[in-house]
């Protein structure tokens, strides 16, 4: 299925722009725009200038977070049709060009991307209601979450059923790594600590189910993510992977089903963050 025609996906890419949005906002704060009618060199001197107090290190590790979403999120400019064409450049992409505006003779400001961001949403929005209103009724593995399916259909085709959970947990757990940006740890640890009922750390951001974090609901659904999703992880992914014995259709659809719902609250979570700035 088109990617713009699967509700599935473009949520995800929704939540994949909405993370670079925030990652971008993070940037900005170390900065200070070059903007308005008394700015000199305007067009010719970068949009952005660090601030004079802050930590090179954490400019960097906001950067480099930027840049992985922006990678993530690239797939959305031309479903939202957010080109834009700079004179004597060409058409670029705003989002993977967002880097610019630290450079002379910058092809995008900040001001403007944030509020191409805002319209992309708003366009995936769209996006999303006309695929629902379009798409055909569907129930079965076909209907699970595009990560999960997406990597599993054609194992599942040729009725390799193991091979396409092992696949489809495999999916799940760089679903989870490309959110977090964590690469430093193993796979059942990741899920532990990413759902840990801890504040964020440096390097260590943490899921959260979205709304108010004292209503029963959420409370609920946070301490079930931390044993569901570790113990998904051991239940499903490790026996798949360490046991050579087929499964059978039934079993493999459970499972499969399993892994889908997980990959769905993951992408409903909110991703918690923190950072250590310089005070110096």
């Amino acid at each position: 299925m088109e990617a713009h025609k699967n509700p599935d996906c473009l949520r995800s890419l929704t939540r994949a722009l909405e993370d670079f949005r925030d990652a971008l906002v993070e940037f900005l704060e170390l900065h200070m725009t070059h903007d308005g009618p008394g700015a000199v060199g305007r067009g010719l001197a970068p949009a952005v200038f660090a601030l004079d107090d802050a930590d090179p290190e954490e400019i960097e590790r906001r950067s480099a977070k930027v840049s992985r979403a922006a990678g993530r999120a690239a797939a959305v400019t031309p479903l939202a049709g957010i080109s834009v064409n700079v004179q004597g450049v060409g058409v670029i992409d705003p989002i993977v060009n967002w880097q610019s505006m630290t450079r002379p003779k910058p092809l995008v400001e900040p001001k403007e991307l944030l509020h191409t961001c805002d319209y992309a949403l708003g366009r995936l929005e769209g996006l999303i209601l006309q695929a629902e209103a379009e798409m055909p009724s569907t129930v079965g593995a076909e209907a699970m979450h595009p990560t999960v399916w997406g990597v599993s259909k054609r194992l599942w085709r040729d009725r390799h059923y193991r091979q396409a959970v092992t696949a489809a947990a495999e999916a799940v757990v760089q679903m989870v790594k490309n959110r977090t940006g964590r690469n430093d740890v193993a796979d059942t640890s990741l899920w532990q600590e990413t759902f840990a009922d801890r504040t964020p750390q440096p390097g260590k951001p943490r899921l959260r189910w979205p709304g108010d974090p004292t209503d029963n609901h959420v409370k609920n659904m946070n301490a079930g993510l931390r044993n569901f999703a570790p113990g998904v992880q051991m239940t499903i992914r490790n026996s798949s992977t360490h046991q050579l014995q087929e499964l059978d259709e039934q079993a493999a659809l459970e499972r499969l089903s399993t892994l889908s719902l997980l990959a769905r609250w993951v992408d409903e979570c909110d991703l918690l963050e923190t950072s250590v700035q310089s005070t110096n």
